[in-house]
């Protein structure tokens, strides 16, 4: 990923240097194990394990000859550990050592996705129980529907969240595994013993039955909660954008003292971190279908994932990392303009509050349908003409059959629609 969208933290697990760091980590522990079991001697294992290291430039200069990474990483090692280099990936197959590592890395990865997923859904959660009495108009369809509070609309996204959560922590328990068992998986020039014994020392899980590869299945889960997590993401930022608007106004993303918004209008105040929210979780979805596409491969492998896997999952934990940092900043600190609200949710005299009209006109004894059109009627005419909708069913003499002036008043409360938006918000706080 462009340095642009790549925080140091993250971005430093999927630098070269890193690779094969966890490459010759895996190599270190199978020589142990293999030195235990009495495979290879105790002084090759020592060998291995206190002179390896790598230079990346002569890798990259190996490998321009061999045209294999692996190869080339192994003939390098090899130069600084002596003649007991024979002993060195001795056995293995390539993917042994770089499956493994990859396990490694994608577990050191979602181990900061996780953290900074617990610390987003924290600031929802406080969001949610600042902005619980916040009212503020539901919109489906883009239309204005009901009322709601901010405060609810922040603890359908904590919940989320936690989904969100959930899938990243099973598919860390799917990710955590290892293999060595050569080269089509079936231990031919090694044992299971020396598995066991590797990825007990690496913190892994062997894996119970694997070809020359570990199934890929596992990374697609992996991308998937990944892709799932940014969606929400850019639901979140999405929703920003909407409330931004002009016509709207009701929320808006921070905005820097000394930031500009366009280079040829002054007046702008763009949404530019929910938009590049937005745009980068359409990268991890992309990133996921070629997830997908990596499980069928020929017979016991071929290595048509490995050039798609340099890109789609670095980059994926990459960019994941970084928009979730960019949505916490924009939640914490959220600009909420409550007159905004107040102002958008009684526009057109009341039109949210049309379903109880009519139920309370059913509840009167009205037909449903008849009760339907006239509150329709009353409801359009103020939309159509910019007008109220408390006024029309006031003039409306079907209306003031059943309701006197008061009660149709009393019909316009807005603590109506919001007396159970405490149990959720008690819900919340629980999270």
């Amino acid at each position: 990923m462009i340095p642009r969208y790549t925080n140091p933290e993250m971005g430093k697990i999927w630098k070269e240097q890193s690779k094969f760091d966890y490459w010759l980590r895996v190599e270190k522990a199978v020589s142990k194990a293999q030195a235990e079991l009495g495979i290879i001697p105790e002084k090759a294992s020592q060998d291995i394990i206190e002179l390896a290291q790598f230079d990346i430039k002569k890798i990259d200069e190996i490998e321009e000859k061999t045209h294999h990474d692996v190869i080339a990483f192994l003939t390098n090692v090899s130069s600084y550990i002596g003649e007991n280099s024979k002993y060195l990936h001795y056995g293995l197959t390539s993917s042994d050592v770089v499956d493994t590592a990859l396990s490694l890395q994608m577990l050191d990865s979602v181990a900061i996705i996780v953290r900074k997923v617990k610390n987003l859904t924290l600031v929802l959660k406080k969001q949610a129980v600042k902005y619980k009495d916040v009212v503020m108009v539901g919109r489906t369809h883009g239309i204005h529907a009901e009322p709601i509070t901010l405060g609810f609309k922040f603890a359908v996204w904590v919940f989320e969240m936690q989904r969100n959560l959930g899938r990243l922590e099973q598919a860390r328990e799917n990710i955590a595994y290892g293999k060595i068992s050569g080269a089509v998986g079936t231990y031919a020039n090694t044992i299971p013993q020396v598995e066991e014994k590797v990825c007990k020392t690496l913190k892994l899980a062997p894996s119970p039955a694997s070809t020359q590869i570990l199934q890929r299945d596992r990374h697609a889960q992996m991308l998937s909660a990944i892709a799932i997590c940014g969606a929400t993401l850019e639901k979140i930022a999405l929703e920003v954008r909407g409330l931004q608007k002009t016509d709207t106004k009701e929320i808006e993303e921070p905005f820097a003292q000394g930031q500009k918004g366009s280079s040829a209008m002054p007046h702008k105040r763009n949404p530019i971190l929910c938009e590049r929210i937005c745009g980068l979780a359409r990268i991890l979805r992309s990133n996921l279908i070629v997830s997908l596409e990596n499980i069928a491969l020929w017979h016991e492998r071929d290595i048509s994932h490995s050039s798609a896997e340099r890109v789609i999952i670095p980059d994926s934990f990459i960019l994941l990392d970084y928009i979730l940092d960019k949505t916490i900043f924009v939640v914490e600190n959220l600009n909420v303009r409550q007159d905004n609200m107040m102002r958008n949710l009684m526009k057109y005299g009341g039109i949210i509050f049309s379903q109880r009209v009519l139920l309370e006109l059913i509840g009167k004894g009205m037909l449903r349908e008849d009760a339907y059109a006239v509150v329709q009627d009353a409801a359009l005419k103020a939309w159509d003409e910019e007008g109220s909708f408390k006024e029309n069913l006031l003039k409306e003499k079907n209306i003031l059959k059943y309701f006197t002036k008061d009660e149709i008043e009393g019909l316009f409360d807005v603590k109506y629609h919001l007396k159970h938006i405490d149990e959720i918000i008690e819900r919340v706080k629980k999270v």
